[in-house]
């Protein structure tokens, strides 16, 4: 049994430095993958900053430490947070056998990186610069600090984008990519014919995100004669009541459901029931909501923004497509069960525990460590680990 360590000092995001607070930490993505290790018969402890701690006292399945950070003004807390106190922590703390740092553009894993580079891996999502102060924070430390003090880590993509991106700087990428896992306990898949006639979306209801894009295109497909389907929009923010005021001015009052901020527990069961979930973002990352619905065999209609669009596109689990439209609805419908199966079969992948075998494989884990559900995993990683080098080169 190997001790991983897992650095994230962001939980979820935020539009602003105001780090809106959350009740439980239990539905974010960080946690499904730490959760993923202890099923894979490791054990796993957590650190975040201090900024995302819950407002409820939460009892968690390994350990979490909190950490406060500095300097807020310059080291913004929703996108480069520093921890001034986790270089001694990783000084004094050397129990871990691995340690897995979200990001390379990040001073967390700066400091993983100088501390103890030999037992650290940096996983990677970003696949262009960050904005911040137009960009020169971000193109100095990729091309400077990345490539002078940071180059005796491997670096594990989130993406293909994300190898493509990142691989301009460093030279120590991995093969193997790794999405965002979840956790398939508790997520029911539905077959094509229990699905129910609506689509779904689960966002922020920002500008962003287009979900007034997609309140239009599904008012087309309604006029198209599909008067039985609902649309529900699942999630809160500064636009809804503009959105709301669109539905009611395009006719669809009946139609268009707001379902406000859902828990887990109520949300995925509405996902699976959907034809399909609708994306029209126009900047994003990987989507967790994306792998959630791939998850319980629901396609997915998206532009092809977010990194998932890459797989999604490869394995036929949804339309990928920049100006999709009415008629991509109707595309979708009438090959539904077709998507549904492909995605049902590819639900394994996503797994929380499957990708925690990635990571585990990277590492040389013997395969004789951990669980049985981790050891049918790892193998299986393993496996499409060859076939995707198999593919690339």
């Amino acid at each position: 049994m190997s001790h991983i360590l897992v650095i994230n000092p962001i939980l979820y995001t935020s539009e602003t430095n105001d780090i809106p607070k959350v009740r439980s930490i239990k539905d974010t993505m960080i946690y499904t993958l730490c959760l993923g290790f202890l099923r894979a018969g490791q054990q796993v402890t957590l650190i975040a900053a201090e900024d995302y701690r819950p407002t409820a006292e939460e009892t968690y399945d390994f350990p979490v430490v909190w950490m406060r950070t500095v300097w807020r003004s310059v080291f913004q807390p929703r996108c480069f947070p520093y921890m001034p106190k986790l270089r001694g922590y990783l000084k004094k703390h050397r129990e871990y056998d691995h340690i897995i740092s979200s990001e390379v553009f990040a001073t967390w894993s700066y400091t993983a990186a100088r501390v103890c580079p030999e037992r650290t891996v940096i996983w990677h999502e970003l696949a262009k610069h960050n904005r911040m102060m137009h960009e020169m924070p971000s193109r100095v430390w990729y091309h400077l600090v990345a490539g002078l003090f940071m180059s005796r880590v491997t670096v594990i993509p989130r993406s293909l984008a994300a190898a493509e991106f990142i691989g301009q700087f460093v030279d120590r990428v991995s093969n193997t990519v790794i999405d965002h896992g979840v956790n398939l306990e508790g997520m029911e898949p539905v077959c094509a014919r229990q699905k129910k006639n609506r689509f779904v979306v689960v966002s922020q209801l920002i500008e962003r995100k287009r979900i007034d894009r997609t309140i239009d295109c599904f008012a087309r497909f309604v006029d198209k004669g599909y008067q039985d389907y609902k649309l529900y929009i699942i999630g809160s923010g500064e636009l809804e009541q503009e959105l709301r005021a669109q539905a009611v001015r395009l006719g669809l009052t009946d139609h268009v459901v707001f379902g406000g901020q859902l828990t887990h527990d109520r949300l995925l069961p509405m996902v699976a029931q959907s034809r399909a979930l609708l994306v029209s973002t126009r900047k994003d990352n990987n989507m967790v909501s994306i792998a959630e619905s791939i998850a319980v065999g629901t396609p997915v209609v998206t532009t092809s923004v977010p990194y998932n669009a890459s797989y999604i596109a490869r394995e036929s689990l949804g339309i990928v497509q920049d100006d999709w439209d009415a008629d991509t609805l109707v595309q979708i419908c009438a090959d539904n069960d077709v998507y549904v199966d492909h995605c049902l079969a590819y639900r394994e992948k996503l797994s929380n525990v499957y990708c925690a075998g990635q990571f585990l494989t990277v590492f040389g884990i013997p395969e004789g460590t951990g669980t049985e559900d981790g050891k049918h995993m790892r193998t299986a990683a393993r496996a499409d680990s060859v076939c995707r080098r198999g593919r690339d080169h």
